[in-house]
């Protein structure tokens, strides 16, 4: 099987041959294989990719500089990823079975969305190990450019949707300092996220420590009302009545 990496190491290994990204024409053909192995799907005329490849700002020569480093990624890559060009547009072919991480990404993570709404709570965390594998990797080290910040921001949105099935995962099954530790992990990723503050509360609650519970729920009612002008939803706040209730048994 052919299989394409693009979060972490930017690769392509297929069999015993690897294509590791130091092969890759320099920071620009890493761009144009990572847009061409992510878009994959469609073809993307040679205007949008330079646009895309420059930040919406190609040089003069911009044409016959894509061309080069479209012809150097063909000789880098081999027949098995091939970038064909058609009609003005380039579009990315891999065999029918090739793998691509960031694909098998957005499957996992809703693959362990469905199980978790099944009851399914081994294939849940299964499915979740391995997106917020994938998607908690580096994406383009190093480039600054706004398609690269488009894609990081999908992917920790991706991996904050695997931490918090893990963190579900992890209470249902009687480990609540697991849960508490994916819910911390996505209140680092996201301060405001109302869903992983409840199940910080719910995991603390669980411990026996309804006290911790409380002072996750100030912490985030502050922080959207002193940064945002809002208050916790009602959802947020029936689970902070959960915890005074425990706190009073």
């Amino acid at each position: 099987m052919l299989r394409v990496y693009l979060a972490g190491k930017v690769a392509v290994e297929d069999g015993d041959e690897l294509v590791p990204e130091t092969r890759f024409p320099g920071p620009q053909g890493r761009l144009v294989f990572a847009i061409l192995a992510w878009e994959r799907a469609r073809s993307i005329s040679l205007p949008e990719l330079a646009d895309l490849v420059w930040d919406g700002e190609p040089p003069n020569a911009w044409e016959a500089a894509l061309r080069a480093l479209v012809s150097k990624l063909r000789t880098a890559l081999g027949e098995r990823a091939r970038i064909e060009h058609a009609f003005g547009c380039y579009q990315l072919r891999l065999p029918a079975d090739a793998w691509v991480d960031v694909e098998a990404c957005d499957a996992a993570v809703h693959d362990a969305e469905t199980a978790l709404r099944a009851g399914d709570r081994e294939t849940a965390m299964g499915s979740a190990l391995v997106a917020n594998a994938i998607a908690g990797r580096p994406f383009l080290a190093g480039d600054a450019s706004a398609w690269s910040d488009r894609k990081r921001e999908h992917l920790r949105r991706t991996r904050m949707r695997a931490l918090e099935v893990r963190g579900r995962v992890a209470l249902a099954s009687g480990d609540p300092a697991g849960a508490a530790t994916d819910a911390e992990a996505l209140l680092d990723l996201d301060p405001y996220r109302e869903s992983a503050c409840a199940l910080l509360m719910q995991s603390h609650v669980a411990a026996g420590n309804p006290a911790h519970a409380l002072t996750a729920y100030e912490r985030l009612r502050t922080r959207l009302e002193e940064d945002l002008g809002t208050q916790p939803s009602a959802a947020t706040e029936a689970v902070f009545l959960d915890v005074l209730r425990a706190g009073n048994r």
